[in-house]
């Protein structure tokens, strides 16, 4: 572990300010809250308001979105490593002309059993971070050992939820565990509100308790409403946003992705993300 600290934090010294993209990790206390879905959807509409978009399914074993999507993924995170990939020999591309990475079907664990797969892998993220606007990290349900230095590292994150007591209790405990470990930038998302007063009210205890307790402003980006117009597209096996742009689920996803880019500006100086992501690794 002391060769692999030293390692990544010389890696440290030669990144800086070479990047452009803007890096956010999609999280949720709990599964079942449509967290994926939110995910693609989400990328989809900044994909096709001109921004290149890649979607990572950092949710290892358990992923979806090429199952949302229709498809079946050619290659996975899990190829890379066993067959030494390039990670441009992965990622595929969907509606939108948005580019994604399947998770695969192994354990979380393939990411860190060891330095060399974890110096690869970093390699493989820097050439990303100079390709994309945007790379959407769609990160497993929970905290995990793993998947909490991706949380942490990325420029932002999306916190899903539902009106539902449970999940809310368990994004609550999201956003605490992340503040517990530094102060970052923290969004919304109220999922299937079967009204929008309901979605409203939602927004208003969460953000009420979180700076109540946490001493934290959250930042709500918006309310997907209860559809079933998402229920069919997955059914259909199509993101809502293509099989049905004019349902009310759509309209919410483009209301969203609208006060996203307007509230992180477009123009970047450069990710903090690596050095983080390094950082993180290298203390362990």
């Amino acid at each position: 572990m002391k060769d692999q600290a030293a390692k990544l934090r010389s890696k440290i010294k030669s990144v800086h300010g070479k990047y452009h993209a803007k890096t956010i990790a999609v999280v949720s206390g709990k599964g079942g809250v449509g967290k994926s879905n939110i995910a693609l959807n989400f990328g989809l509409s900044l994909a096709a308001k001109r921004k290149k978009v890649l979607l990572f399914d950092l949710d290892v074993g358990m992923g979806n979105i090429d199952i949302l999507l229709g498809k079946t993924s050619n290659s996975s995170i899990i190829q890379m490593f066993e067959k030494n990939l390039s990670i441009y020999d992965i990622i595929e591309s969907g509606p939108n002309d948005i580019s994604y990475i399947a998770g695969g079907t192994a354990g979380h664990e393939i990411f860190f059993l060891d330095q060399t797969r974890l110096e690869y892998f970093i390699e493989q993220l820097e050439l990303l971070l100079r390709d994309y606007d945007y790379i959407i990290f769609d990160m497993g349900a929970g905290i995990t050992r793993e998947n909490i230095h991706f949380i942490l590292a990325a420029d932002e994150s999306i916190v899903i939820t539902t009106p539902e007591p449970t999940s809310l209790t368990d994004a609550y405990s999201m956003v605490k565990h992340i503040l517990s470990h530094q102060e970052t930038s923290i969004h919304l998302i109220i999922n299937r509100a079967i009204k929008q007063k309901q979605g409203e009210e939602t927004i208003t205890r969460f953000s009420e308790v979180v700076s109540r307790f946490l001493h934290y402003n959250i930042h709500p980006l918006g309310i997907v409403p209860d559809d079933r117009a998402v229920v069919d597209a997955v059914i259909n096996q199509k993101p809502f946003l293509i099989d049905n742009p004019k349902s009310k689920a759509s309209e919410a996803i483009v209301k969203i992705s609208n006060k996203f880019l307007g509230e992180i500006p477009g123009k970047k100086m450069g990710s903090g993300f690596l050095n983080k992501l390094m950082n993180f690794f290298a203390e362990e």
